[in-house]
């Protein structure tokens, strides 16, 4: 098997004449679960597809009769890292990868987490996530050929080594699966933050609009643009432009239209005051890929436009693909653990810069569920930044004095606790609360029901908050007013200056000629080399 690309130049005699080899760049994962011959015969058969240049020794030792680490780039015919044996108590800590310039500075394994894996089996894991850093780091390697198998390395395990490679821009080839990072372009006329998440209805527009509100007064509500995706986005890219603020009359005649209202750049644009465009998206795959989308084509709006700084809102767990200065994750402290730093969790762990946990209260949360999440991403990429946080609804005109009726898509749980927020910080006279703006039967007769309490109908601007809420307030002549969801984080921090920290660090990325920790993939066109 023709190991590195210095042995093969060898074998054709020392020859300098450069030629293009088509296939891409690649590690093995090995283990000594698996007889050497069988394993050297199976990379053989492969090394029609993939340059092998390393290979990284996972464990086991069943079919080894001499496990010795000097010996195994022998018995494999390729340079070999074995995966150091974790000290016992060792926790997850930065990896090797950090010291040689991984995302983030850190391709970290995650020490800690799985349910019910035990403190040894996350220990290992971590162990090798640091160790699959460090060759990917080293070797530049574009795939990730995994002819590894279960005990050695399981379903929780690979999810995480599938992380690590994707986190490097590098492909995981599986014996019947296979993981590709999302294609990525480049916005190089200005700088740009991503808001990506981990899932839906985790307050993912909230932080949007939270930035777009602090950014519009840092640099001027002309000089920042939120370019949204969504499931109902616009056909082709819609620009709504800073200054021209929508209304409730405006966004009626959107709905009338038979368009999305409440699509997010729509609010956005009204919650914000900042330039927006609207982009849709359909499908999402694990690791944040659209199946479709038009955000390519509101790149080419974005690029010409004279703004200083852009946001890049996701939708749901799926992400934008832009590669930007600074990655900020949202996630909401509801949500499984393992959906934050488990499955491909860890993935966007390790290409984020911080993260929003939004209902990091009770009934919802306690201060040892935050604590244990916080020590979870930690393990898994201690330079993540995270921000626990909370929602409370804010009247974008003034409710105080009078009879209310409130719509939302919170939890049910949640109604008590934002009914007292509006009635003691807004003064408002709250007569009716309804958590089914999401659910167009059940707030027919919700709406039907609050005609005869409330002289205003306050809605947050999602869901059916348009064809549903504010056409029957205009039919029975009620005041519609909109609501925002405004972020307070529950540590005392200073939001504002944590938006602007992760600004300042995206103009110097961006000064620098850098970008974030999220890296692409250019494709098997883009994956042979000159040799």
């Amino acid at each position: 098997m023709d190991a590195t690309p210095a042995a093969r130049e060898r074998e054709a005699g020392g020859a300098s004449t450069t030629r293009f080899d088509p296939r891409p760049v690649a590690v093995a994962l090995i283990d000594g679960e698996h007889y050497p011959p069988v394993v050297v015969d199976a990379l053989r058969a492969l090394s029609g597809r993939y340059t092998f240049v390393a290979a990284l020794f996972l464990g086991g030792e069943e079919k080894l009769r001499d496990r010795q680490a000097v010996e195994l780039d022998e018995l494999y015919g390729l340079p070999v890292t074995p995966v150091a044996e974790p000290a016992a108590g060792a926790g997850g800590g930065p990896s090797a990868s950090a010291a040689a310039g991984g995302p983030n500075a850190s391709a970290a394994a995650s020490g800690g987490g799985e349910s019910g894996s035990g403190a040894s089996v996350a220990r290992a894991t971590a162990a090798m996530r640091e160790a699959l850093g460090s060759l990917l780091a080293r070797t530049g390697a574009r795939v990730v050929v995994d002819v590894s198998d279960e005990p050695v390395l399981g379903y929780q395990e690979r999810f995480q080594l599938i992380s690590v490679a994707l986190s490097w821009g590098a492909r995981y080839v599986g014996a019947d699966f296979e993981f590709s990072p999302q294609p990525l372009a480049r916005l190089s006329s200005k700088p740009s933050l991503a808001i990506i998440g981990t899932g839906k209805r985790v307050g993912k527009t909230a932080v949007s609009g939270m930035f777009g509100r602090r950014l519009g007064g840092r640099f001027g509500l002309d000089q920042v643009v939120i370019v949204a995706m969504g499931r109902g986005g616009p056909a082709a890219p819609q620009v709504v432009y800073g200054g021209d603020r929508l209304g409730v009359r405006g966004l009626l005649e959107v709905s009338r239209q038979g368009l999305h209202a409440a699509s997010d750049y729509l609010e956005d644009a009204v919650l914000t005051g900042v330039t927006t465009v609207g982009c849709r998206r359909c499908g999402g795959g694990m690791a944040g890929a659209s199946m479709k989308d038009t955000v390519g084509e509101a790149l080419r709006l974005v690029d010409d436009m004279p703004a200083t700084v852009v946001v890049w809102e996701g939708s749901g767990s799926a992400s934008p693909p832009v590669q930007a200065q600074v990655v900020v994750c949202v996630a909401s402290a509801l949500q499984p653990p393992e959906y934050i730093t488990g499955y491909l969790g860890t993935y966007r762990m390790l290409i984020s810069d911080a993260l929003f946990l939004t209902m990091c209260e009770p009934p919802f949360c306690d201060v040892a569920r935050v604590d244990a999440l916080r020590s979870d991403v930690a393990s898994v990429n201690p330079e993540v930044d995270v921000i626990p946080t909370v929602l409370r609804p804010r009247p974008v005109d003034s409710v105080a004095g009078r009879r209310v009726a409130f719509f939302t898509t919170a939890t049910p749980e949640s109604a008590g606790l934002l009914t007292r927020h509006l009635e003691e910080v807004h003064g408002a006279r709250v007569t009716a609360v309804s958590t089914d703006l999401a659910r167009r039967p059940a707030l027919a007769g919700a709406v039907a029901a609050a005609a005869g309490k409330a002289d205003v109908f306050l809605t947050e601007i999602k869901a059916a908050a348009l064809d549903v809420v504010a056409e029957a307030a205009a039919a029975q002549g009620k005041e519609l007013v909109f609501c925002d969801n405004e972020l307070v984080a529950t540590d005392g921090r200073d939001l504002a200056a944590v938006i602007d920290g992760l600004t300042d660090k995206a103009l110097a990325r961006f000064a620098a000629g850098e970008y974030g920790p999220r890296r692409s993939h250019d494709g098997d066109a883009g994956e042979g080399r000159q040799r």
